[in-house]
């Protein structure tokens, strides 16, 4: 196969459109200044495609019966159709279901097709002109099942210094040994800060055998939009190198097109509406299996940390001064999820209709969660990047995702950790698990200077209660650190890897798995990252040691929905569908709470001010 140039299609004639070139353009990578010059592979040289090959690959998702797919396409030729077509078969013969216009600014080809009957596997294939097709199989939802398996993957650098040219097969193969369910890439699919279709086009090569078969969860972030790190701010100009101003560096016209690339295959979005430069707003939910699944952007709306927050360190995000106030950083105004996100929720939370567990899925997680960057001397006292900053933010955050019990999931920051965040008290909010990133490009290190409190036996002493650079309460449970020195490509001395979790709807617990490249987990000698496996329970994601319980309730009926009220302010507390007929609700001392009760929402009250301590009953909802 050829490399072909797409600057070269003479596609862009509006000056807004050219400087969408750097997307496409496929030419080498620059040598550094003074590096000896060698001959290499240009991983991301666009290949010139037989017309049959021309779909390079597809994502989907299926929600409320509703199938969204969008197939990417190689560059077409000028005498080329534009008009891409969906089949399924039906008893043996194929079916048209819908067709859809190519978007030739990245050339995607996205479908929508309603009342989709999700109680079917269906075989599909995507058909452009007169030979090309690609096939893939729509899942059925898998209610029927007890155990949901997701495999989360971040950072899929493919620079060859630390091994991100070698191979992706070790994951596509342990995807299809485990036959996991959803796949959820939280971000940095591409690193190629000018050209993401081609790379995105090389992610497609290299996941598209497991992406075509399931429904397939992206979040892009930073170095997908083109940029170091992101603090969106409603899509303002970034003029600040290191983008800590906020905004985004590259053309709207950029990032429009790599989000609809990433995620036009997603469920609707909950508030659609664009944002500055024309950029859209994609949060929403995925119900799949029983499990509702929060997408999140945790970097689109944040404020930028630079003229806002007093400078302590090289860069306006590094705080480099461990003798600073955290307070002082907090600053009026600053702005994580924002409150149109958070108000989503809100709602998310109480909404339990063909759900029985809640999963948040972001960027990255809600603490600063690595105290060494880039090499082994390298301490950060705190780092603006990280969701731990601002502090009120990521306290509105974890107290929204509390309300349903909801696990949080997420990559970024280079290294795998798993921790219990605290907003008033240690372990009173959710568990994160942060994964590995498929080939870590740059090194990061869970190490406090002192030992954590109240740590388990036998536990390192990086585990345990702690504050971290914002002085938020966090409890690390496991850590995958790389090696102080690691050998170049070496994925495992860098600690890349990938995660699985595991969704029991029937004992609602999550197991969480912490595995490193080129290994068979299924194998049992196969060892994953110090600290995992671990297992907790739904009911683990909010539950504060200064709780008590109210008496158990037993219920009429299999699997309600309960929700608790604050008897004094009407506030929920939280809403959540048991797991059979009993319940002993948790609640912090000296506060009632009305209890409400329903088969798919809390509509009825069942009993009024209840407390800790409160005599078990029987309840019945008419």
């Amino acid at each position: 196969m050829k490399p072909q140039n797409y600057n070269h299609l003479g596609l862009y004639k509006s000056l807004a459109l050219g400087c969408l070139a750097m997307l496409f353009a496929a030419t080498p990578l620059l040598a550094q200044p003074g590096a000896k010059k060698k001959p290499r592979r240009n991983l991301l040289a666009i290949p010139e495609v037989e017309r049959s090959e021309v779909i390079c690959f597809a994502l989907y998702t299926v929600h409320d019966n509703t199938l969204k797919l969008t197939a990417q396409l190689y560059p077409l030729e000028a005498s080329d159709d534009r008009t891409v077509r969906l089949e399924i078969e039906k008893d043996g013969k194929w079916v048209e279901v819908a067709k859809t216009k190519v978007i030739e600014t990245g050339w995607t080809a996205p479908f929508r097709v309603e009342n989709w009957d999700d109680t079917q596997q269906r075989k599909y294939r995507v058909m452009h002109g007169p030979k090309a097709t690609y096939e893939g199989i729509i899942r059925k939802n898998p209610i029927d099942k007890d155990e949901i398996v997701v495999a989360g993957f971040t950072g899929n650098s493919i620079q060859p210094a630390h091994g991100g040219d070698i191979s992706r097969q070790d994951l596509i193969d342990n995807v299809n040994r485990i036959d996991a369910d959803v796949l959820f890439f939280s971000g940095d699919q591409v690193y190629d800060h000018n050209r993401h279709y081609a790379a995105w086009l090389k992610f497609g090569r290299d996941f598209g055998e497991i992406i075509k078969d399931r429904p397939t969860l992206c979040l892009p972030d930073d170095h997908d939009v083109g940029q170091p790190n992101l603090w969106g701010e409603n899509g303002k100009i970034s003029t600040l190198s290191g983008n800590a101003d906020g905004g985004y560096r590259q053309p709207g016209v950029y990032v429009q097109e790599v989000e609809r690339a990433q995620t036009s295959h997603l469920p609707d979005p909950v508030h659609p509406r664009k944002i500055g430069q024309g950029i859209g707003v994609y949060y929403t939910n995925l119900n799949w299996g029983g499990i509702d699944f929060a997408i999140l952007e945790d970097r689109k709306f944040k404020s930028g940390p630079a003229g806002r927050v007093p400078k302590q360190g090289p860069r306006p995000d590094h705080i480099r001064n461990p003798e600073y106030d955290p307070a002082s950083v907090d600053v009026d105004g600053a702005v994580l999820l924002g409150q149109q996100q958070l108000d989503f929720l809100d709602a998310w939370a109480a909404d339990w209709h063909q759900a029985k567990m809640k999963v948040a899925l972001s960027q990255t997680i809600f603490c600063g969660g690595a105290h060494i960057h880039g090499a082994a001397n390298g301490r950060l006292h705190a780092d603006m990047d990280s969701n731990g900053w601002p502090q009120t933010g990521r306290n509105k955050a974890l107290k929204s995702l509390r309300k349903a019990f909801a696990f949080h999931y997420a990559g970024d920051q280079h290294l795998a950790t798993l921790f219990h965040h605290g907003v008033d008290e240690y372990r009173d909010a959710v568990w994160s698990f942060c994964v590995p990133s498929i080939a870590n490009l740059y090194l990061r290190w869970w190490e406090p200077l002192e030992p954590g409190a109240n740590r388990e036996p036998g536990s390192p002493e990086y585990t345990g209660d702690q504050l971290d650079g914002f002085g938020n309460k966090v409890t690390n449970y496991a850590a995958a650190n790389p090696e102080k020195m690691p050998a170049g490509n070496l994925l495992n001395t860098r600690a890349a890897g990938f995660g699985i979790v595991r969704l029991n709807t029937k004992t609602r617990e999550i197991t969480m798995e912490c595995w490193p490249r080129n290994v068979d987990v299924t194998d049992p000698s196969a060892e994953q990252y110090p600290g995992w496996p671990r297992t907790i329970s739904q009911f683990d994601n909010y539950n504060p040691p200064s709780w008590g319980q109210i008496g158990e309730l037993t219920f009429d009926f299999d699997s309600p929905v309960v929700q608790l009220v604050d008897s004094a302010n009407g506030e929920i507390l939280y809403t959540v569908r048991v797991s059979g007929k009993r319940f002993a609700p948790g609640a912090p001392k000296g506060k009632t709470f009305h209890v409400k009760v329903g088969k798919d929402s809390p509509d009825t009250v069942v009993i009024k001010d209840a407390q800790v301590g409160s005599p078990a009953q029987s309840v019945k909802v008419k």
